[in-house]
């Protein structure tokens, strides 16, 4: 026996030996090949682009990988503890590998012959999660054992602990501890209680085979395993145990949490990061910071939907989006079955009807809700015949509900200023003091646009492109191209007023036709009240927006003399007509060049470019990207200075042009960054029109709202509003864009298909509404802000009806604005004085 000993002795000391010489050479040829683990700390996570708004309110969030990066003194300290339990019980202790794991795993080896992953590490599954593949091979294993002891050698438990709840895969797209708190329970990891956060560290070993989500059963008596591990090693008490166990999981998906809906800005601004960052965008953990104003974006968002709500409640109900046939036993299951394929779109919900008689409907909802609508509720669905006509007012609820109808309804308030979701007519309507109600809706066929600016900037305040993204990706701001119809009048009207035409020149309202020798026919334009006025002052025909006079204005200056004026608002040459059509805006263009146009008038003649991203920060928070822009700034010395330390061009800017440019002297600040795009430059906006010009043509638009087609802007209660309608041959587009100095908005509504909107339907109707809604928001907390008058004006009195200047001051006269150079002509003396430019006329 004791021989036996003695050789087993020497024996396992050989075996010893020649191991420990073997690990040697091992660590010797295999080591120096490793990855240096020295650069952990500087490895860029793979986080998702942000996009917020100007007052950092959350947009949108791209990218493959959903991560959410927490520093260890953030982690809870269950969640420490039920991932050590979990997953290495022993990590505080074992300098990178546990030898009893190991040893555990080399039994297994020795009795099945098997390989087995037993004995990883937290730090050894980190070794895999930054360098090494999950493959099962000794070679792996082994560089995985030497990887671990050289990263424990160089990093403190919290570190690796840190770095491994960061990095690690836990299903659904979600990587990091942080991530998959909000993938699964909607909340960050400090809300979470002591099963969710047990059940977060349960993934790590299948996050695919044992998910809450998709594997709810394995999943629990994965997260009952960890807590009962807790429990063994004293992390928690007996109490805490049971309790934990027996609450319930509730765990389901939860995409990322936006704070301000503007999808249509978000994908925007997606197409820029990559276009300017490429597919880096995605991983990097980049913010993009836009120009968006999140109080005027919620108002925009509520203004467009509630304005095509209305258009289409005015042409009455299509009937039922979709019919199911339900059996008589049918129930719940059948009945969310059902609607599985259906979506909320634009607040709108969808809903199956299970009941319906004379009186009362009941619908049920995907959520379990039955909601009972009464007549009160369908009353405004009158059947839609065709764009211009209405069937009769239903008079029960089933003329308009049937068994298996899949409708929409909406949630809405009496006292809610943004909605008339009042059923019609209804003597059982609810009272102002109701909180809530249900009522029919339907998704809107017509479309819509908004879209407002700064006028002194170019910064877009908010952009909707249509009503629902979900529905439609297609952004009508920015893409659709669209005749403006009468809502490009001001541009001629100011080339008119260039060209030597004055606000009281005297244009005939006659028939006109017009001979196209290409085509070999007549085009006989009309006005749109389809009658004849005779002699108009050019004013009188911009504020009733009279076709023939504004032909006959861009007839007289000479088609190719406007088209070039006109380019001055930032028009492409190219994409306006060569005809006298020109006049009645027929050129297709978009809203946004609408608005961008409407802003020389704005802010006295000068062409900003219109901007929505405001800069784009790295992961350090340093200013990588800025968007050269452009600024109003008369007073401004525009002599560029050249800074040599920064090669950025930026002009001499007045202490009132200061705040503008905040950003670009951060970004100077953060040219050291190495990631560094672009930082562009302030610059003065170039002044395209006269000052003078732009002011006349504003109280011709002030004259709009006053007394012509915009008069339901009144409402507002301002003196400093200006504005246009625009509406297409045959109603197939409704404009209004309008501003005061402060914010210019331009909103249009139309079908896709070119689709006529109905005889009623113009620009005051459709449009202006939506944009009064809007700028009752933007306008909220400013004060009447109309401009003197221009320098280079003078206001005299006129007879009306002539056009001339007169001293008489009677109803037949009125005030009107002249340049200078440009006076009007004089009465007869019979009839006037001489008159002379007082100090009373001029502001």
């Amino acid at each position: 026996m004791k021989k036996f000993f003695r050789w087993f002795i020497r024996i396992s000391l050989t075996l010893a030996l020649l191991g420990g010489i073997t690990l040697g050479i091992l660590w010797a040829i295999i080591t120096p090949k490793l990855p240096d683990v020295a650069g952990l700390r500087d490895i860029q996570l793979e986080v998702p682009l942000r996009v917020y708004s100007a007052d950092k309110k959350l947009i949108g969030i791209f990218g493959e990988r959903r991560r959410i990066p927490v520093n260890y003194d953030d982690l809870p300290e269950n969640l420490i503890n039920a991932f050590v339990a979990g997953e290495d019980a022993r990590f505080f202790e074992h300098p990178g590998i546990d030898y009893q794991g190991i040893s555990r795993a080399a039994i297994q080896l020795i009795r099945t012959g098997e390989k087995a992953q037993g004995g990883s590490t937290i730090t050894q599954q980190m070794t895999r999660n930054y360098y090494l593949s999950a493959e099962k091979t000794y070679l792996r294993k082994i560089k995985e054992v030497f990887l671990a002891l050289k990263i424990e050698s160089a990093y403190s438990k919290p570190e690796i602990l840190n770095l491994y709840l960061n990095k690690i895969f836990l299903g659904h797209r979600a990587y990091g501890v942080g991530a998959a708190a909000e993938v699964y329970y909607g909340k960050p990891l400090g809300q979470l209680s002591l099963a969710q956060l047990a059940m977060l560290a349960a993934l790590p070993k299948a996050p695919s085979r044992i998910n809450p989500i998709t594997q709810p059963e394995r999943a629990l008596s994965r997260r009952d395993y960890v807590l009962s591990r807790m429990y063994e090693l004293d992390y928690i008490s007996e109490d805490e145990y049971k309790s934990a166990k027996a609450e319930k999981d509730r765990a389901s998906y939860h995409g990322p949490k936006v704070e301000l809906h503007a999808p249509y800005i978000a994908e925007m601004a997606r197409a820029v990061a990559i276009q300017k960052l490429g597919k880096k965008a995605y991983t990097g953990s980049y913010s993009l910071y836009t120009t968006i104003n999140s109080h005027l974006q919620q108002a925009a968002n509520k203004a467009l939907r509630k304005g095509l709500d209305e258009y289409d409640r005015r042409h009455g109900y299509r009937g039922a989006e979709s019919q199911v046939e339900l059996a008589n036993e049918s129930g719940p299951e059948q009945w969310r079955e059902a609607l599985q394929n259906f979506r909320e779109i634009g607040g709108l919900i969808p809903a199956l009807v299970t009941h319906a008689d004379e009186d009362l409907a009941f619908a049920y909802l995907s959520d379990g809700q039955s909601i009972a609508l009464e007549l009160s509720a369908v009353s405004w669905a009158r059947p839609y015949i065709d764009h211009d006509r209405r069937g009769s007012r239903p008079k029960q609820v089933d003329e308009v509900l049937q068994v298996g109808d899949i409708i929409r309804l909406r949630r809405t308030t009496n006292t809610d200023p943004a909605t008339t979701d009042k059923p019609e007519d209804s003597d059982s309507a609810p009272t102002a003091d109701s909180e809530s109600y249900w009522i029919l809706a339907q998704i809107p066929d017509v479309e819509g646009a908004l879209v407002s600016v700064n006028p002194d900037n170019g910064e877009i305040q908010s952009l909707v492109g249509g009503y629902d993204f979900q529905r439609s990706h297609f952004n009508r701001v920015t893409q659709s191209l669209r005749q403006p119809g009468s809502g490009f009048k001001p541009f001629v009207y100011s080339a008119a007023l260039n060209s030597g035409f004055t606000a009281a020149s005297l244009v005939n309202d006659a028939p006109i036709v017009v001979k196209d020798q290409l085509l070999e026919k007549t085009w006989k334009p009309q006005n749109y009240s389809q009658k004849f006025f005779g002699p108009t002052r050019v004013r009188e025909a911009m504020i009733h927006s009279r076709n023939l006079v504004s032909i006959r204005l861009l007839r007289e200056m000479g088609v190719g003399y406007a088209k070039e004026y006109i380019t001055r608002f930032g028009f492409d040459k190219e994409k306006l007509p060569g005809d006298l059509a020109m006049a009645l805006g027929t050129a297709s263009l978009t809203p946004l060049s609408i608005a961008r146009g409407y802003s020389v008038f704005a802010n006295g003649g000068y062409l900003v470019d219109t901007r929505f991203i405001d800069r784009i920060e790295n992961k350090s928070a340093q200013i990588i990207y800025v968007p050269e822009h452009s600024i109003v700034c008369p007073d401004c010395d525009t002599t560029p200075e050249v800074s040599p330390d920064t090669e950025v061009v930026k002009p001499k800017f007045t202490p009132l042009a200061i705040s503008s440019i905040n950003n670009e002297k951060q970004a100077i600040r953060d040219t050291q960054s190495a990631d560094r795009i672009q930082i562009g430059a302030s610059k003065v906006a170039a002044q395209v029109i006269d000052e003078a010009n732009a002011w006349i043509i504003r109280s011709f638009m002030q004259a709009v709202i006053r007394s012509g087609t915009g008069r339901k802007a009144l409402e507002l209660k301002r003196n400093d509003l200006a504005g246009k309608t625009g509406t297409t041959n045959d109603q197939r587009d409704a404009w209004f864009s309008g501003y005061n100095s402060d914010v210019v908005t331009t909103v249009w509504v139309g079908f896709d298909d070119y689709g006529k909107l109905g005889r009623l339907e113009a620009g005051g109707k459709a449009a202006l509404p939506i944009w009064v809604d809007y700028m009752r928001v933007a306008l909220a907390q400013s004060e009447d802000n109309f401009p003197y008058m221009a320098d280079g004006l003078v206001k005299i009195r006129i007879d009306k009806s002539s056009g001339k200047a007169t001293t008489r001051q009677d109803k037949t006269t009125m005030d009107e604005y002249f340049f200078f150079n440009n006076l009007p002509e004089k009465e007869a003396p019979s009839n006037s004085q001489n008159y002379e430019l007082e100090d009373e006329g001029i502001f």
